[in-house]
């Protein structure tokens, strides 16, 4: 794989400025956001005081402990428009969520708000080893999601090509990044191997093609499938991380040059990370949950947002900025199977040690006779696999789980494209415990 560090010369200079400069500009910024939320936003004037606080208590960071949490039901008790702080014709851009768990969030940006998203989504495609000039291939999907046009309005701000191919059409992918020839992909890191899968599906070495860095986001992955994803098309795979209640992708991101954790962009975006069950905030470098703070937005400012991304903090290395651990999971993901606690990571990463099983899968929960059981429906890698090594495979992913989690899964292993392929974010768990018992 080709070096993809940048120029420290083309870096903001924010990027590699002292934690004193960073921090006094984020005391300052918090300021401004605190206040812009408490003034213009009912949700906020309300919440601050019943919690018996106000935007002049903030005199350094620490105080931010003292305002009260944001969750997304705060978001969808004010559909559409509620948490809006300018009036409509200041808005420029309008993203909502799916709503397929209940009602939609809806976030918007002012034309400010679009300028800085674009300026830390081209921070981060910058970070990831992408230069103006190069050709991005854009798979995330387009519309009301953030993906799409967020990574899209960065590729623009720093000067790239873009192809805004967005999601599906899997055949179509292959053959624009075998003839376009680009550079760097953006993709959900699931739905690329949908991708690499339809390359060898057509006999295509993905090793051959021009790509030299995936940027993937969006959904939790595994160092396992990064390794997976690098040595089967020969590129840096980083990654991106960001939600459309905070601004959408491009809070923070992973350097091509480290690949030790997601910088996050702190002049834009104040973290925290809280202990999930009490909310006290915790020590650096412990884990949590995942808690941040707009301190630019104007449309749709954010006030402590209880992410549910499941990470930690930890001190700048290629930037100055800190770092956040790669997600592992979110606490709303988590499954608790008789009292242990297992989240989907846990399993991708013991199944990628398995060569006979593909990377792809799907958890299944049910309850017969009162008790949660877990399914994983995993698939042979290729037709080759014998039913001997198929076998064998799942025994060893039953083994690997009751010593590493410490419980005891059913597996079953099924046929080449047996579990559904994700055109998106991939769906991990089939949860059919109120259908079953």
């Amino acid at each position: 794989m080709k070096d993809l560090t940048p120029d420290r010369a083309s870096l903001d200079p924010i990027e590699i400025a002292s934690r004193d400069e960073i921090t006094a500009l984020q005391i300052d910024r918090l300021r401004w956001s605190l206040r812009h939320a408490y003034d213009n936003v009912a949700f906020y004037t309300n919440s601050f005081d019943a919690a018996g606080v106000h935007p002049d208590d903030l005199v350094d960071l620490s105080d931010l402990a003292k305002f009260p949490f944001t969750v997304k039901t705060d978001l969808r008790d004010n559909y559409p428009f509620g948490m809006f702080a300018v009036p409509r014709n200041q808005i420029r851009r309008v993203h909502a969520s799916s709503g397929t768990t209940g009602q939609p969030t809806v976030v918007g940006y002012t034309a400010q708000d679009l300028h800085h998203w674009g300026a830390v989504v081209a921070r981060s495609l910058r970070a990831g080893g992408m230069r103006p000039g190069d050709m991005l291939h854009n798979a995330y999907g387009y519309g009301l999601f953030t993906g799409g046009l967020g990574i899209h309005l960065g590729a623009d701000a720093l000067g790239l090509i873009t192809v805004p191919v967005s999601g599906g059409m899997t055949p179509r992918q292959v053959r624009l990044i075998d003839d376009f020839k680009p550079k760097g992909i953006t993709v959900t890191p699931s739905y690329a191997l949908s991708v690499l899968d339809e390359f060898h599906a057509e006999g295509i070495d993905p090793r051959d093609t021009s790509l030299e860095v995936g940027i993937f986001g969006a959904e939790p992955w595994t160092n396992a499938m990064r390794q997976e994803i690098e040595q089967a098309f020969d590129m840096h795979a980083v990654d991106i991380y960001g939600l459309s209640e905070v601004i959408g992708p491009g809070v923070s991101m992973e350097c091509v040059e480290t690949k030790d954790g997601l910088h996050i962009w702190e002049d834009h975006f104040y973290p925290e990370i809280i202990n999930p069950e009490t909310g006290e905030v915790c020590a650096e470098g412990e884990m949590g949950e995942l808690v941040f703070t707009s301190l630019t937005k104007e449309a749709f400012p954010i006030i402590r947002y209880r992410t549910r991304d499941l990470t930690r903090l930890l001190a700048g290395t290629a930037r100055s900025m800190r770092r956040m651990e790669k997600v592992t999971g979110r606490s709303d993901d988590m499954i608790i199977l008789r009292g242990v606690n297992v989240f989907p990571t846990q399993i991708e990463e013991i199944l990628m040690r398995q060569t006979a099983l593909s990377p792809h899968f799907q958890i299944e929960l049910t309850r017969p006779d009162r008790m949660d059981q877990m399914r994983v429906v995993a698939e042979i890698a290729h037709k080759g696999v014998t039913h001997t090594d198929r076998d064998t495979a799942a025994r060893a992913l039953v083994e690997g789980i009751k010593q590493s989690i410490g419980v005891t899964v059913d597996v079953h292993v099924g046929n080449v494209g047996d579990v559904p392929r994700s055109q998106g974010k991939a769906v991990r768990i089939i949860d059919r415990r109120s259908n079953s018992g």
